[in-house]
């Protein structure tokens, strides 16, 4: 991750407020047509397969994609801003064709009315996220419900993201609906603003090798939500829970909002996780209220974190 964000940093000095080039800053790889904007590219590729290359800039601009299979990929990673800018009230990419692949870009700022501004919104499909950098909005991904898509994130960060307004529904980090599988690899999660750092209702999760600082968090939740349960591994990921917490009683949650998925098997082990300097509430590492079978292993936990709680 730190190369990455080291590269995003040193890019975004020097990159122009906006793109200049022939052609347009959003060049369709399989044809070489540029566009000047990003909505034209995608609809230039329609229902088929195509890849967009972005030059890099700072972009208040957003796109719906219809259908298709769609790569959003930058130029040189870390120089593409999307800034702002909400296609529907939603997000910078409203994604509901057959697949779609993120590369590179930086989304950032994404505030709408509805409380749930997001750098992507997923209705429908697969998605492949890498390398890319969400921060300073309501939510970094928010999908919809497709029980036979399968969402990838690696190498990617999520950093001052979230919201709880009062008598609001909360915006997370990342929120997955009903989707069949959540991957996420070697990322980072950090400076959340309220709602939890990952929230998924998806069948089957995966989270290795990541990260969540909640040192710098602001009224944030739980680090792992599986509010409807899940089968699947997480591992080999490092937990720091912060001291301003709305609810400090969990980092993984299993089952919170009712078990309509199966939990049995779901593996927790090689983790670490302590609390932050100044943090004088105790918490659990793993709470289940499934009843299913978990396979909770070795964890290296700090003090007054209980290994796992029934409830």
């Amino acid at each position: 991750m730190k190369p990455f964000l080291a590269l995003a940093a040193a890019a975004l000095l020097s990159a122009p407020l906006l793109a200049q080039g022939g052609g347009g800053p959003f060049t369709v790889r399989e044809t070489g047509q540029g566009f000047g904007s990003l909505q034209d590219a995608v609809s230039a590729i329609g229902n088929a397969r195509g890849t967009i290359v972005i030059a890099p800039g700072r972009y208040r601009q957003c796109a719906v994609q219809e259908g298709g299979e769609v790569s959003y990929t930058a130029a040189q990673p870390g120089t593409a801003v999307f800034d702002r800018e909400a296609c529907e009230g939603k997000a910078a990419l409203v994604l509901r064709g057959r697949a779609a692949n993120v590369s590179g870009l930086i989304f950032q700022n994404m505030h709408v009315p509805d409380g749930n501004g997001a750098g992507i919104r997923l209705e429908q499909g697969n998605l492949v996220v890498r390398e890319s950098l969400f921060r300073d909005s309501e939510s970094g991904i928010l999908s919809a419900n497709d029980p036979a898509g399968r969402i990838l994130v690696e190498q990617s960060t999520f950093s001052g993201l979230g919201a709880c307004p009062d008598g609001g529904d909360c915006a997370h980090s990342i929120y997955i609906g009903g989707y069949g599988g959540l991957t996420v690899r070697r990322s980072r999660f950090e400076r959340g603003r309220g709602g939890h750092y990952v929230k998924s209702r998806a069948a089957r999760i995966e989270v290795t090798d990541s990260s969540f600082d909640d040192t710098s968090g602001h009224k944030t939740n739980y680090m792992i939500d599986l509010p409807a349960g899940a089968t699947g591994t997480i591992a080999r990921n490092a937990f720091v829970q912060g001291r301003d917490k709305e609810n400090y009683s969990g980092l993984i949650v299993v089952a919170a909002e009712g078990a309509t998925n199966s939990s049995n098997g779901l593996t927790v082990a090689d983790n670490e996780a302590r609390l932050a300097p100044g943090q004088v509430n105790g918490t659990a590492f793993v709470a289940d209220l499934s009843g299913d079978s978990l396979r909770i292993g070795a964890n290296r936990l700090g003090p007054k974190i209980e290994r796992f709680q029934r409830r």
